[in-house]
């Protein structure tokens, strides 16, 4: 299925304001596979490259995944309040550079921040009804520990750390507009990609409808 068929060709020309997708995920459920398996499939979103002082694991492209900064780099951006959002997860720091997101959205482009539930919430707070979010769910603590063990790009003890904080995560579901278990990867990214299309058709996010419709009822019919 090609990113244009969730629509039809008129739906594509009415002129429409974007969304920001949020996806989040206790780590080893799932989001940023499926985030990125988006950008691939979608062209239309643009990822929210976020900045984190943690470490840069071997599979990791710096600017690509994420823009890798010391502690000290953060702490200025943060001060300077040039981050949309912010949030220590598992000691490190995490933060969306504001002046991307925001050129962005006022180009009406849809944008994808795969962010944790602290993260999540600040966006809520500032861009409300712009903002769709989706939390993703392993089908049990064992599966999640079993995926971050065969990563194998942690540590033991890193891996401890984030399976403890897993249950805090978890526990914000009711934060979220969608949730989505995550025991078939193929299914949970069709259901994401099921939503986004419904999104992108609410009356609201569409004002490219009152001119459409306006010469629709002016169409003479002959």
């Amino acid at each position: 299925m090609t990113p244009d068929s969730h629509q039809t060709k008129t739906d594509a020309t009415i002129a429409r304001r974007g969304l920001s997708l949020v996806i989040s995920s206790p780590s080893g459920a799932g989001k940023s596979t499926i985030a990125h398996a988006l950008m691939d499939a979608d062209r239309s979103f643009q990822l929210s490259i976020s900045v984190t002082t943690r470490k840069r694991r071997g599979s990791e492209v710096d600017g690509v995944h994420y823009r890798f900064i010391d502690k000290e780099e953060f702490m200025r951006l943060r001060e300077k309040d040039d981050l949309l959002e912010w949030a220590e997860v598992h000691g490190n720091f995490y933060g969306t550079p504001r002046a991307p997101a925001e050129r962005a959205m006022r180009n009406g482009h849809d944008m994808l921040f795969d962010i944790d539930y602290q993260g999540a919430l600040q966006l809520q707070e500032k861009a409300g009804d712009d903002v769709v979010s989706i939390f993703i769910l392993p089908p049990s603590m064992a599966e999640l520990k079993s995926r971050l063990l065969r990563r194998a790009e942690d540590s033991s003890e890193t891996i401890a750390i984030r399976l403890a904080n897993s249950r805090v995560e978890i526990d914000r579901w009711r934060d979220y507009d969608y949730v989505i278990v995550n025991d078939d990867l193929n299914q949970a990214f069709e259901a994401v990609r099921a939503i986004i299309a419904a999104e992108r058709l609410k009356r609201e996010r569409r004002p490219g409808l009152e001119v459409f419709t306006k010469a629709l009822l002016e169409e003479p019919i002959e």
